[in-house]
This record gives C-alpha cells, sequence and structure tokens, in this order.
C-alpha cells in the first residue's frame, strides 16, 4: 500500500476537520525526514504511518470527554500524544504533557509541536523523574506500546492518587494484563475494541486505588 493509499484508509476512521489532516501532513512529513537519521518508528511501519500510528492514536479523542490536562507515558514519536494535541487544537484549555526520555525523539516532538501549533509541553525526563516531580492536576493519562498494564499503573501510581482517568492503547494480550494488574490494583475498567488493530483493545480506567499490600 502507498502511503497516499493509507493516508485515505485512516481517514475513514477519523472524524477531525481539513485544518486537522493538514497539520498532519505536516506531521508525517517531519516524521519521514527524521526517520532518516532519527529511527522514530519501526521502519516496518513507514508505509503504514496513518493507520498504524495518526489513526490508531486520533481514536482515542472520542473517549477524551472534558479532560483538558493530559498527561502521555513515554510519548516516543508522538503516539498518541502528539496526535491528540494536534487534534485538539482551539479547544479551549486542552494541554498536553508528552513525557520521552530519549533526547532525539524529545528534539522531534519539540519540532512538531512548533511546526504545527500544537498545544503540548516536552519533557525530555524519565516517567519516574516527572511523576515526582509533577505538582499538577492531569485529568487523564494515556500510553501506547509503552509497557504492560501493571507496569502502567505503578509508573502513573503518582498521577492516579488525585482520581486521573486513564486511557491506555493494547493489544491482543489485554485480557491477561488485566488479570495480572487487578491483583495489586481495584480499578473500574472499560474494553474499547480497537477501530485499527482487530486484536487490540483500548482500556479505559477509573477510580484506580492500590490494594492493600499489593506491591
Amino acid at each position: 500500500m502507498t502511503l497516499d493509499a493509507d493516508r485515505t484508509e485512516a481517514l475513514k476512521y477519523m472524524t477531525v476537520s481539513r485544518e486537522t489532516v493538514s497539520r498532519f501532513d505536516i506531521y508525517v512529513d517531519l516524521l519521514q525526514r527524521w526517520q532518516k537519521v532519527k529511527n522514530l518508528v519501526a521502519p516496518s511501519t513507514l508505509s503504514q504511518i496513518w493507520t498504524r500510528h495518526i489513526a490508531d492514536s486520533a481514536q482515542l479523542l472520542p473517549h477524551l470527554g472534558h479532560a483538558r490536562t493530559i498527561v502521555d507515558l513515554g510519548s516516543g514519536a508522538g503516539f498518541p500524544g502528539l496526535v491528540i494535541a494536534i487534534a485538539g487544537i482551539g479547544m479551549p484549555g486542552l494541554h498536553v504533557h508528552l513525557v520521552e526520555s530519549n533526547g532525539r525523539k524529545a528534539s522531534f516532538l519539540r519540532e512538531v509541536a512548533r511546526a504545527t501549533g500544537a498545544p503540548a509541553t516536552i519533557h525530555p525526563m524519565r516517567i519516574e523523574d516527572f511523576t515526582a516531580k509533577w505538582d499538577g492536576k492531569a485529568d487523564l493519562v494515556t500510553a501506547r506500546a509503552l509497557a504492560s498494564l501493571l507496569d502502567l499503573m505503578e509508573l502513573s501510581a503518582e498521577l492516579l492518587k488525585t482520581g486521573t482517568r486513564a486511557l491506555f492503547l493494547k493489544g491482543q494480550d489485554v485480557g491477561a494484563e488485566l488479570t495480572e494488574a487487578t491483583k495489586y490494583w481495584s480499578m473500574r475498567t472499560e474494553l474499547i475494541p480497537s477501530l485499527t488493530d482487530s486484536a487490540g483493545q483500548i482500556v479505559s480506567i477509573t477510580a484506580a486505588t492500590r490494594r492493600t499490600g499489593g506491591s
């Protein structure tokens, strides 16, 4: 599939403005240029940037609710956090904090945010360092292809203490990961089928508290 065909396919899954699509075009162009020297995403996914990365991330948009301060953990090349920020341009009060310890990827995120005008702040640090220093109130935590669900809960524990919601994009092993995570965490979860991956799920988490005696 050509990149143009992939773009056409991806847009079937997204309800966004023409202006937002134009900003995604800028994002994809920059990713292709930086990829030549920075290796931002798996090379095997380059011809499917739109469906594998942009549309996959954008499917979180209908589930944001009233969230305006969003923390994206392990942002990598910006999925899903930077996609949300770009799509959220013009949404009053929306701001996405992108946490990425890899210096090259953090530089890329900063350049895309500048070029698109996305309401995003890049934090070039480890997740543990960010959560230890964060003194704000996050409405929502997001992550994609970062770690197991239990590890994600542990990484975001400081944020979840204040009642923050979480949206995690997960693959086919989500059932086993949920079983393991609920040994240590009490939480309300909803599994939302992925629009772009027949085996994938969006895990929506609310009211998360660590179980007594949990690790």
